[in-house]
């Protein structure tokens, strides 16, 4: 007696699948030397207030960092305590709802010293048109506790 076994089998390239080769960036872009405490301080200063921090107010500063240790913490004390002041300089909610791409294009050239990508561009438009609660200070809050923030 003979018997023949025979049963289907899978095409073995019937599930090939393709990837697009992407550049992933990381969170601090192209930047890789981390500011050292007093760099962080100077440059946020110039940053909030468009002139150069005092030396008295950097050390003292500098020593709030230190003596909380924690510099997540620390950073967000720094920047809280900044925001507060009545000269810091912010463009007006309506100043910035009236041209969000150049908002956008100035406050990553401020805090960045770039220019946003075309990805960070759209997403930030699409956010704050999303979120018309959104103000100027939140932004710049967020940028300088960003972790691209600390690198130069």
């Amino acid at each position: 007696m003979f018997f023949v076994f025979s049963a289907c089998q899978k095409d073995k390239n019937a599930y090939l699948y393709a990837l697009n080769e992407t550049e992933v960036s990381s969170v601090t872009g192209k930047k890789t030397k981390r500011k050292t405490d007093e760099q962080y301080v100077s440059i946020l200063y110039a940053n909030l207030f468009q002139k150069a921090l005092p030396s008295a107010d950097l050390f003292e500063i500098t020593k709030c960092i230190i003596s909380i240790g924690d510099k997540e913490v620390a950073h967000r004390v720094v920047v809280s305590n900044l925001m507060n002041r009545p000269d810091v300089k912010l463009p007006l909610d309506a100043e910035m709802r009236a041209d969000l791409t150049s908002f956008i294009f100035d406050t990553y050239k401020r805090f960045y010293v770039r220019e946003p990508s075309i990805a960070e561009k759209t997403w930030w438009l699409n956010y704050l048109n999303a979120n018309p609660q959104i103000t100027t200070e939140l932004i710049y809050v967020s940028f300088a506790l960003s972790e691209e923030y600390l690198y130069y």
